[in-house]
């Protein structure tokens, strides 16, 4: 059986502020667990203006006493694929884990779009699909298991998400304030 999550949310600031913090989220003192975000390739499409990073992300996590005999070690590796489309003031996530796939299979899809109703706002959509295909009748108690956990991280993240976006924000008006101070004759 699969699992499926799916959560909307709203982050109070403009999209291109989301979107410069969702691609700087890492590291945050809510991610503690996030050891490394290595960008693989980043490139421009040319036509359309989009920009597409693919990054690498090593993690670490508790591993529950029952999967020990399963999984080999504590770290997990994430490809995260994100496409940036300013022109359509949209970003698109997706991740995937490609490590521990006998146990677990989980691919997170994240939106990010400009509120169309106030420009101050963004919107996020998260999608996920948990499925385990280890067989002996533990698929089904993976799968809850691994959904739980996943709704507990996405509040975390949210909270790193918007832990990041307070530092850019408190960056750019010190920023501000020096552009000004310098300027001032």
């Amino acid at each position: 059986m699969v699992k499926f999550f799916q959560q909307r949310h709203s982050y109070d600031y403009s999209w291109g502020t989301v979107s410069g913090a969702f691609l700087n989220r890492y590291p945050n003192p809510f991610a503690a667990h996030v050891l490394a975000a290595d960008t693989i390739e980043h490139r421009l499409d040319a036509a359309t203006g989009a920009l597409h990073v693919t990054r690498l992300l090593r993690k670490t996590n508790s591993v529950p006493r029952w999967a020990r005999g399963i999984m080999r070690g504590n770290d997990a590796f994430i490809l995260e694929e994100v496409v940036v489309d300013p022109a359509g003031a949209t970003l698109v996530s997706r991740t995937r884990n490609i490590t521990h796939t006998r146990l677990l299979q989980v691919e997170e899809k994240q939106t990010l779009t400009a509120d169309p109703r106030d420009g101050g706002r963004t919107l996020c959509k998260n999608e996920t699909c948990i499925v385990s295909s280890i067989g002996y009748g533990l698929n089904s108690r993976i799968e809850s298991f691994s959904l739980s956990r996943f709704s507990e991280n996405i509040a975390r993240s949210r909270k790193g998400m918007l832990y990041v976006l307070d530092v850019a924000q408190r960056r750019g008006l010190l920023l501000r304030q020096r552009m000004r101070a310098e300027h001032q004759p």
